[in-house]
């Protein structure tokens, strides 16, 4: 299944294709040089395939690019933070105790 995550700065969103098909998206919210993670959803018709995970690492990634550190209010995003100890370095070392990250 060919992938593609693109940054819709106008609807504040990183969304998810999937063989050429709407298969999800992150909503966020930038705050200075803090981006906000506040939602994750991936379609029914795409759940189960590991689609979470590539649109989180890409929104991860694609926000550290642009200078931002990230704050995971989503739920899916802190959990996957929390199983890749790699992005916790993503987070800034004064909100991680707040998200019960290690520091």
């Amino acid at each position: 299944m060919a992938t593609e995550v693109r940054n819709n700065t106008a609807l504040e969103r990183f969304e998810l294709t999937a063989d050429g098909q709407p298969a999800g998206y992150i909503e966020y919210q930038d705050t200075g040089d803090e981006r906000a993670l506040v939602h994750t959803e991936i379609y029914s018709a795409f759940e189960g395939r590991g689609l979470a995970n590539t649109l989180i690492k890409a929104a991860l990634d694609a926000s550290r690019d642009e200078g931002f550190s990230v704050l995971p209010m989503c739920p899916v995003v802190l959990h996957f933070i929390s199983t890749h100890p790699d992005y916790i370095a993503y987070v800034p070392q004064r909100a991680r105790e707040l998200f019960g990250l290690p520091q």
